[in-house]
C-alpha cells in the first residue's frame, strides 16, 4: 500500500471524528455494566456457594462442544463444517464465545435450576420446519405451558432484556442434574445460603456500634411518672456516651447495667462448616479442587462424577432440539471432547508419547499437537506406525498389485 493510499484510507480508534458529527447515528442504551451478564439471585449472589458454582461452570465450558458426523458405529467420524458448530466454537452471539455460552448456560441453570438455549437468529421460523442457527444466547423461564415458554433473554438490537413466547421443541431446556441438592427449598445448598445468610446479619449486628445494654433501675416502673423518669435516665446515659471521646459513662450505685451483645456462640459455624461438608462431598468436590491441588485421580472423579451429567444432559438436549429427525438419521451429532492429557503431568508425557506411538494408537503429530508444537514434514509422522520395529518398503508405501502383497526385499535396519 503506497503513502498515498496510507493516509486516504488510514484509520485510527483514537484520531478519527466521532461518527455523530458527521452522521447522526442511535446507538442505543448505554450501561456502566454488561448488561448481559449473569446475575446471581435468591441469595446466591451473597453466599461463598457463588465460587463453588464458577469452578464448575469454568471446569464445564473447557470442554469442546463440536457439531459432528458419527459412523456407523456411532463413533466419531469428522467435524461438520456448519453456523451451528460455529456458535459452539467460534462465537456464539455478539457478545459471547462458544466458552462464554456454556459457562452462561450452566451457571444460570445452577441459580434457577433450568435454563434455556435459544436460537434467537435463524434463517426462518424454527415453528416452521428445519432451519439453520445464526446464533445462540441463554434465557431465563419465567413461564410454562403445556407446549411453550415465556422467556426472558437478552436482546442485542436495542441493548434490553425481553421477554417472549417460544414452542418447547425449538429451544433448549437443560434442567440441573443436581437440582435436589442445589434449588430445591430444603436442599444441602439452600440451607447452607440460608445459615450464611444468619451469620452475615450477627456480623453486622455486632459490628453495627450498638452496646444493647438493659439498665436495672432501683425502683419499680408502673406509673407514667417513674416511666419518664427511667426515659430521661435512659436519654442520659446515651448522651454521656455519645459525647464522650472514650464512651464512658456513669450510674448511680443503685443501679445495674447488663449488656447483652455476647459473644456468638460455635453451633452456628460448626453447622456452617457441616452443611459445607455435605454440600462438597454430594457434588463430589473438595478443597484441593477449588485450590488447584488436586491430583489426577481426584480431577478425574470429579470430572466423571460432576462434570460429565451436566455436559451429558447440555448435548443431548442440543441435539434433541437443534438437529432434525432427518439430520439424526444422516449421522449427525452434537458431542463433547475432553482431553485427558491436561492432567498428565510434564515427566508422563514422554512414557505416554510412547506407548501410544508404538501400540499405533496416535501419530507422531497427533501427539505433537498435544504438547505445542508444529507438525513434522516427515510423512511418516502421519502414519500410525511402530517406530522401533523396522518397516520394508513394501509396508510403507503399501501392498501393490505386482505382488499382491507379498514382500521379497528384506527389512531394513
Amino acid at each position: 500500500m503506497s503513502l498515498a493510499d496510507r493516509i486516504i484510507h488510514g484509520w485510527n480508534a483514537f484520531m478519527n471524528k466521532d461518527p455523530t458529527r458527521y452522521r447522526p447515528i442511535d446507538l442505543g442504551p448505554s450501561y456502566s455494566y454488561r448488561p448481559d451478564r449473569v446475575r446471581f439471585t435468591r441469595g446466591n449472589e451473597r453466599s461463598i456457594i457463588t465460587s463453588v458454582y464458577n469452578r464448575i461452570a469454568l471446569d464445564c465450558s473447557s470442554i469442546d462442544v463440536k457439531h459432528v458426523r458419527l459412523d456407523d458405529e456411532d463413533r466419531y467420524k469428522e467435524t461438520i463444517v456448519s453456523s451451528l458448530n460455529e456458535c459452539f466454537t467460534v462465537e456464539a452471539n455478539l457478545d459471547q464465545t462458544g466458552r462464554n455460552l456454556i459457562q452462561d448456560a450452566v451457571m444460570s441453570m445452577f441459580n434457577e435450576g433450568c435454563v434455556a438455549v435459544v436460537p434467537v437468529s435463524t434463517d426462518v421460523n424454527p415453528e416452521d420446519g428445519s432451519y439453520t442457527i445464526e446464533e445462540l444466547r441463554t434465557g431465563k423461564i419465567v413461564e410454562w405451558y403445556p407446549e411453550h415458554v415465556k422467556i426472558d433473554a437478552y436482546d442485542q438490537r436495542d441493548g434490553k432484556h425481553k421477554q417472549f413466547t417460544i414452542a418447547k421443541r425449538a429451544v433448549a431446556i437443560i434442567e440441573n442434574p443436581f437440582y435436589a441438592v442445589m434449588n430445591e427449598p430444603n436442599s444441602t445448598a439452600q440451607r447452607l445460603i440460608r445459615k450464611l445468610a444468619l451469620l452475615d446479619r450477627i456480623d453486622e449486628q455486632n459490628g453495627s456500634g450498638k452496646l444493647d445494654l438493659i439498665i436495672q433501675l432501683p425502683y419499680i416502673i408502673k406509673t407514667e411518672a417513674r416511666r419518664k423518669q427511667a426515659e430521661n435516665r435512659r436519654k442520659d446515659i446515651m448522651e454521656q456516651l455519645s459525647s464522650s471521646n472514650l464512651g464512658i459513662a456513669y450510674t448511680d450505685g443503685t443501679e445495674r447495667v447488663t449488656q447483652l451483645n455476647r459473644p456468638v456462640e460455635n453451633q452456628l459455624l460448626a453447622q456452617i462448616e457441616t452443611l459445607t461438608r455435605m454440600l462438597y462431598s454430594q457434588l463430589t468436590i473438595t478443597e484441593e479442587i477449588l485450590n488447584g491441588t488436586a491430583d489426577e485421580k481426584v480431577m478425574n472423579n470429579y470430572y466423571n462424577r460432576t462434570v460429565e451429567p451436566i455436559m451429558t444432559g447440555l448435548v443431548e438436549e442440543f441435539v434433541r432440539k437443534f438437529l432434525t429427525k432427518t439430520a439424526r438419521t444422516q449421522k449427525q451429532s452434537i458431542k463433547y471432547f475432553r482431553d485427558p492429557f491436561k492432567l498428565v503431568p510434564t515427566t508422563q508425557l514422554a512414557e505416554l508419547a510412547d506407548k501410544f506411538t508404538r501400540n499405533e494408537i496416535m501419530s507422531s503429530n497427533e501427539f505433537r499437537q498435544i504438547v505445542g508444537m508444529k507438525p513434522s514434514s516427515d510423512p511418516r509422522a502421519d502414519e500410525l506406525i511402530n517406530a522401533n520395529i523396522s518397516q520394508s518398503k513394501e509396508d510403507m508405501r503399501g501392498k501393490t498389485p505386482a505382488n499382491d502383497g507379498k514382500i521379497d526385499e528384506k527389512p531394513q535396519k
